[in-house]
């Protein structure tokens, strides 16, 4: 019952704001003057024509909730049935069938290209995109910029955590391969997990895969696609590595609610993905930058974000730190108007607890002093969005 307050939903959006595709903003009437009607009018328009050009694919069940998918490879899911089946109390995420990549299956596939909503499933390559477009307040923000209405937060796809729950092989292995989204903004590979065959990353059954990504947010305004291609490392040929997960998910999402576990099954093990909706959230960019290290140092970071009452975390960084420098860069959404909570942990200490109010736009900036480091955080906001530019015919910024 607890599942059934905070799954995944099936209903059409009917009260989102969409960004339609290429072909249906052909057809919407543009507004040179940037008034509030213009823009609202102009917005209402583009949403609605996004109904027109192609309707949002439902659940047959407009009652149930769920992660799901059409045609899935699953005996136990049919196409009336939203609800995964379970495994372990884990909620089994539906693969797509005819999804898999090591035999080219998934390029073949017309439910996905059809459902796809932007790019090419045969386009292997990473969004060109970058976090941030939209973090500077310009003279369009209206009326100002801490409650500008031109750039405006959406909803947004989230991954809370990647774990191995199980492999054929007990002692530790050495992981490598990919999971990533797509999304509607331009239906590239957004990597949210990314390590080479060269360089695996080491774990066990039960301990989490660290997280590479996102490179920037996800938006949940359509469907989100995630893809997967995991194996374990062997021996010297790659002909000789065990396939782990390798196939598709389709993820349905018009309701916010906590982060749900779904189990990925696959024939050398199982992966759990831990995924959440953002309702109404913005862009955090979190740059952390180590100095005055006199020792290396054991670090963990986490991000907490509030979503439907509470505070859940994202492990965003675990490992050893052996040198001043950078971490790698880390993107998260946030719910707009309230607060992101960072958390950094050296070695068995509590922590320290770095608190940011979340805006649409600008930046914060925290140091941090530690007995063997000197820690520097810079948090930058951003929407993934502005209003569409057709509605008063100026370029986008």
């Amino acid at each position: 019952m607890q599942f059934l307050q905070r799954r995944i939903h099936c209903v059409p959006p009917l009260f989102r704001w969409w960004w339609p595709s290429a072909l249906a903003r052909q057809d919407v009437t543009t507004t040179l003057m940037p008034t509030p009607t213009a823009y609202l009018d102009c917005f209402l328009q583009n949403r609605l024509s996004r109904f027109v050009y192609k309707p949002w694919r439902t659940c047959p069940l407009a009652s149930t909730s769920c992660l799901c998918t059409l045609n899935v490879s699953t005996g136990a899911t049919k196409e009336s049935e939203c609800e995964p089946p379970m495994d372990d109390h884990v909620y089994v995420a539906p693969v797509i069938a005819d999804s898999s990549h090591r035999d080219g299956l998934i390029y073949k596939n017309t439910f996905i290209r059809e459902d796809l909503p932007e790019g090419d499933i045969a386009n292997r390559n990473e969004t060109q995109l970058e976090p941030m477009r939209f973090s500077r307040a310009t003279e369009r923000c209206f009326p100002a910029a801490k409650n500008c209405v031109y750039h405006f937060p959406e909803d947004m796809f989230q991954f809370f955590s990647v774990l191995l729950s199980k492999s054929t092989i007990t002692q530790p292995i050495q992981l490598y391969g990919y999971i990533a989204a797509r999304d509607v903004e331009d239906g590239m590979l957004n990597y949210v997990v990314n390590y080479s065959r060269d360089d695996p990353i080491v774990v066990q059954q039960g301990s989490l895969i660290e997280m590479t990504g996102p490179k920037r947010g996800i938006r949940m305004t359509s469907l989100v696609l995630i893809e997967f291609d995991m194996r374990i490392k062997n021996g010297a040929q790659e002909d000789d590595d065990e396939q782990l997960i390798d196939g598709a998910i389709s993820c349905y999402d018009y309701c916010p609610h906590e982060p749900i576990k779904y189990r990925v099954i696959g024939n050398g093990g199982a992966v759990d993905m831990s995924l959440g909706f953002v309702l109404q959230a913005v862009e955090a960019t979190i740059e952390v930058i180590i100095s005055e290290l006199q020792s290396g140092l054991s670090l963990s970071l986490s991000s907490f974000v509030y979503i439907m009452g509470e505070f859940e975390e994202i492990k965003l960084f675990h490992g050893n730190v052996v040198q001043p420098g950078a971490l790698r860069r880390f993107v998260v959404a946030v719910p707009w108007d309230t607060v992101m909570i960072l958390r950094f942990k050296v070695g068995n200490d509590v922590g320290r607890l770095v608190k940011f109010e979340v805006k649409k736009h600008g930046y914060a900036r925290r140091q941090i002093k530690l007995k063997v480091a000197a820690i520097s955080v810079r948090v930058t906001w951003s929407t993934t969005r502005s209003m569409p530019v057709r509605c008063y015919g100026e370029k986008e910024i």
